[in-house]
């Protein structure tokens, strides 16, 4: 199942890993923001299935509620972060939580299992790695 996805990561290394890694495994990157500002334009201007969302952006920790209005707005969002703390207690409307740093692995079972509950198939089981919210 192929994907238009959206990276929203402030560090230029971890999205140039991040795009390669969903591009390997199929899916279209419609594009990398760094800021809440630059997200929102992108997801204005084309249809976005699956946003990964970093808590800690370039305008500040803006993450948590540039992902609740994007997933009010359609898009599944999942966060990934290094400070899952911070989102705990889950955040209404959002998938949940992929802790950074992470493998290869840990991101396609992650996405696979966001795109597979966005389109209404059955999973059973989250991935390991994935703090699914409530």
């Amino acid at each position: 199942m192929t994907a238009r996805i959206l990276i929203i990561e402030d560090e230029a290394l971890v999205a140039m890993e991040l795009r390669f890694v969903l591009e390997d495994l199929g899916h279209e990157v419609a594009g990398v923001a760094a800021d809440a500002r630059t997200a929102r334009n992108l997801v204005r201007e084309t249809d976005i299935d699956l946003a990964l969302v970093d808590i800690h952006l370039s305008d500040g920790p803006t993450g948590v509620d540039l992902g609740r209005d994007l997933a009010r707005d359609g898009v599944t969002v999942m966060y990934m972060t290094a400070n899952p703390g911070m989102v705990r207690n889950g955040v209404p409307g959002t998938l949940g939580v992929l802790s950074k740093p992470t493998d290869e692995r840990a991101v396609q079972t992650a996405v696979d299992y966001a795109l597979r509950r966005r389109v209404g198939e059955p999973v059973q089981f989250a991935p390991p790695e994935l703090q699914v919210f409530a």
